[in-house]
């Protein structure tokens, strides 16, 4: 253990450089150099003594964080053990951190969590403690620790959300205070998720009081208290905020805080006239929907090529007390069915093409999340027979969902996680979670990420990471950090990204849904475009592309209530704004299009009902296909069934064989169910009931029988293959083959020459073939059978061996 401490100890920094606190502004600038936020210029940052600090405050902080402070030496006995594990067995650090170490780690490390690192915490932890009091480490840790936003150290975290010196803080504000440190983007009231801070401030009130800190009377007053804090409204000189704050996370995660507390330069892939085009669209359109129940919008807008955010808006407006500060662009939200691209680009890669017909029916899926799922569409009807075009372009439900369940679940997943939706992992738990609602939009995701895989398409089908840093220096001047290219992975064929992106692209194929003038279609333009809304309407989005630019907007509220029903996508909510947002970039340097169609894509004439080659009487249209899966012949629904002329049921194999029936064209669609889990096919189910009511409406192609007649059902059908009659036999050996047909068993079967019996069998069986020596002459056979139902059935012919069947009368059998 000495050894590897000693290992260790070479090269730490000095432990003293905690009390030198660096006051050097970071600033954060846009990709043509323009500043967007200088950090700590306003003195974010405020120094402040141990005897201007509440008593509250520290108390609170111990309690939270660390209630073993003035008891340990620096860190917990079993982080040594913890440490020096992680490095045998090579796995990641586990466990929690003392105050000590949190200074150290928030100071004179990074926040990587590595055993070497872990270890070096360890060391420098046992030295601050011999160099310095509890009060003094106690002091330290409050003037640099991050308290969310841009207020670092409680000083500043007093007055920016209290307007108070943090020697004026109360019990109750001494708290909330304390509890942010944890995780100061969730728990801030300003930045963070919408009301995250009170049960983290009881969490705080309930360990004081654990701890012998304040009395339960002083508990229960602070709780009383809490649904009435008030907190500062802040004011900061800043462009694109959340953008801001999303790059300065990104940092943190990287670097750790301790690289912005130096005071650095980040220079950023944001394009300012977008962002604030982008900003100034989302605040006007949201304000246009306060009666639909819209409490804010998101958008973000993505250089297809490179990856790189050229504009986020987190929400409609940042100063808005109750929604301002959380940044719904990186917000976990149900997706809805902007998912669904995603569905049928796996369904294309598994050899499935946009002339594939689902039957749009309500169907009960038995899923394995849900036993009884019985998805809807969006208006509450049902199409029938449905092209995956028309399907996809219409966001029609059930197809998706059928869709979904034909190229399975785990594929799905590892397709969307390959786009960069990191949360749709096909891990055993997301297997086991999701159920066939997730090609609806039944997983989360956030707008950034979404919008990310639609630029998968605009891409070809090539996937790359994100960016919104060009360039880190620190104030020095020196190169931090220069972005690079990032490497360009194909997730999805050249050839099924351009099928996507043509059908959302396709005006016409979604003219069902969203009418032939909907936000979606920019006149003169070529933009490949999806909407998606969640149940209840909590969420509504739309999200688009060029190979330029691609853009992904989301409208609803920050606590997940619903809006209004009367939102409509292509209407109301998400698309006005990406209408404008789009149109706006098209009419300066960015262009419209969508990516080539590549050589193994060819055009075909199909039949616009079902799909395959064209059929006379049916409409045509053009479909791309990728080589090979293109149709070979007309639709292997239309039929020619045999009708019983008896029953007008299905003829029978007796019914066949004896020529008892009629022959007509039908459409006898069939889809097999693969999610049942009892053998019963419902998908047919429903295509049966459905097909019945086409054909009571009046529509006969659809009335086909599914019974089979039962007429002549005892009777025994006999038909003779060879010889034929009246066939020539030029050798005196003869053979019989005969077909029987019978729904009874056989009982027995009998030939006969001249009717002469020459043959006589018992026992069931469905043909003959003997053979018999005959001399030169004219022959009638016949080939009597009877069944169990003693019904008896019979075959006769004429033949002539060596000579015409009709060259005088039939020959005497040889004695």
């Amino acid at each position: 253990m000495f050894g590897v401490f000693a290992w260790f100890s070479r090269d730490l920094p000095a432990p003293g450089k905690l009390s030198q606190t660096a006051q050097s502004a970071t600033v954060f600038y846009d990709r043509d150099g323009k500043v967007l936020f200088e950090m700590y210029k306003d003195r974010n940052r405020v120094p402040v003594e141990s005897n201007e600090i509440s008593k509250y405050v520290k108390d609170a902080t111990v309690a939270i964080e660390d209630k073993n402070f003035y008891r340990h030496k620096g860190f917990s006995e079993t982080g040594i053990i913890r440490a020096l594990f992680s490095i045998v067995t090579k796995q990641g650090f586990q466990g929690g951190s003392t105050i000590t170490q949190q200074l150290i780690k928030n100071v004179l490390l990074d926040a990587r969590q590595t055993p070497s690192r872990k270890i070096k915490e360890i060391i420098l932890a046992t030295e601050v403690e011999r160099r310095y009091t509890k009060d003094q480490i106690l002091n330290m840790y409050l003037n640099e620790v991050p308290y969310g936003g841009s207020f670092w150290g409680v000083g500043s975290a007093a007055r920016g959300y209290f307007d108070k010196a943090p020697k004026d803080l109360t019990i109750l504000e001494s708290a909330f205070i304390a509890g942010l440190p944890q995780s100061p983007s969730r728990f801030s009231p300003f930045i963070g998720e919408k009301d995250a801070w009170k049960p983290r401030t009881k969490d705080v009130l309930r360990r004081m009081r654990e701890d012998g800190y304040i009395k339960r009377e002083d508990e229960d007053k602070a709780l009383k208290e809490l649904e009435k804090l008030k907190f500062t409204v802040p004011k900061l000189a800043i462009t694109a905020p959340h953008f801001v704050f999303y790059v300065k996370e990104l940092i943190e995660k990287e670097y750790g805080v301790k690289l912005l507390d130096q005071g650095i330069r980040v220079k950023t892939t944001l394009k300012r006239d977008v962002q604030q085009s982008a900003e100034k669209i989302v605040k006007e359109e949201i304000e246009k929907l306060k009666g639909y129940d819209v409490g804010n919008g998101a958008a973000v807008v993505l250089d297809s090529k490179s990856g790189e955010v050229l504009a986020m808006v987190g929400s409609y407006d940042y100063n808005n007390q109750d929604y301002g500060k959380f940044n719904a662009a990186v917000g976990m939200r149900q997706p809805g069915s902007t998912i669904k691209p995603i569905t049928y680009a796996t369904a294309f890669e598994k050899g499935y093409t946009p002339s594939t017909v689902i039957m749009d029916l309500k169907t009960q899926f038995p899923d394995g999340a849900d036993k009884n799922y019985e998805p809807v569409n969006y208006d509450g009807k049902f199409r029938g027979p449905v092209q995956v075009r028309f399907a996809l372009g219409n966001s029609y439900n059930i197809p998706a969902v059928k869709m979904l369940a034909m190229v399975g679940v785990r594929d799905f997943l590892k397709k969307a996680e390959a786009m960069g939706l990191e949360s749709f992992a096909p891990t055993q738990a997301n297997i086991n979670r999701f159920g066939l609602a997730i090609t609806l939009g039944g997983g989360e995701t956030t707008l950034l990420d979404m919008t990310g895989a639609f630029s998968v398409f605009a891409r070809e089908g090539k996937q790359r990471e994100l960016s919104a840093i060009t360039e880190i220096k620190d104030f020095k001047g020196k190169t931090l950090f220069t972005k690079k290219d990032t490497p360009e992975r194909q997730v999805i064929s050249p050839e099924s990204t351009f099928l996507i992106s043509h059908i959302l692209s396709d005006n016409n194929a979604r003219m069902d849904a969203f009418g032939p003038s909907s936000y979606l279609n920019i006149p003169g333009k070529t933009v490949a475009v999806k909407t998606g809304t969640t149940n209840d309407k909590r969420d509504n989005w739309t999200i688009g592309f060029t190979n330029d630019v691609t853009v992904g907007v989301w409208v609803g509220n920050n606590d997940n209530s619903p809006m209004n029903p009367k939102i409509a996508s292509g209407v109301t909510g998400a698309s006005p704004i990406w209408s404008r947002i789009m149109r706006a970039l098209l009419a300066k340097e960015y262009k419209d299009g969508i990516m080539a169609k590549p050589d193994k894509v060819k055009a075909v004439v199909i039949d616009g009902f079902l799909g395959g080659l064209p059929k006379d009487g049916y409409p045509t249209r053009s479909e791309y296909f990728i080589d090979g899966t293109e149709p070979k012949d007309i639709s292997p629904f239309y039929k020619k069934l045999k009708i019983s002329k008896s029953t007008g049921k299905l003829a029978n194999d007796v019914e066949i064989r004896t020529n008892n029936y009629d022959e007509k064209d039908f459409v006898v669609i069939t889809e097999n169910d693969p999610v049942s889990g009892d053998g019963k096919n419902r998908w047919q189910e429903a295509i049966n009931a459905w097909s019945k009511e086409q054909g009571d409406k009046g529509d006969e192609k659809f009335k086909f029988p599914t019974e089979n007649s039962d007429a002549r059902q005892d009777d025994v059908a006999v038909s003779i293959k060879t010889p034929s009659d009246h066939a020539r036999v030029d050798d005196n050996n003869v053979n019989v083959k005969a077909t029987i047909t019978s729904i009874a068993p056989i009982k027995s079967t009998k030939i006969f020459f001249n009717n002469e019996e020459k043959w006589n069998r018992d026992g069931n069986r469905s043909d003959l073939d003997e053979t018999f020596n005959v001399p030169d002459g004219v022959y009638e056979i016949k080939v009597v059978v009877k069944n169990e139902k003693d019904k008896e059935g019979s075959s006769t012919i004429k033949i002539g061996v060596k000579k015409n069947w009709d060259e005088g009368q039939p020959t005497p059998n040889p004695q």
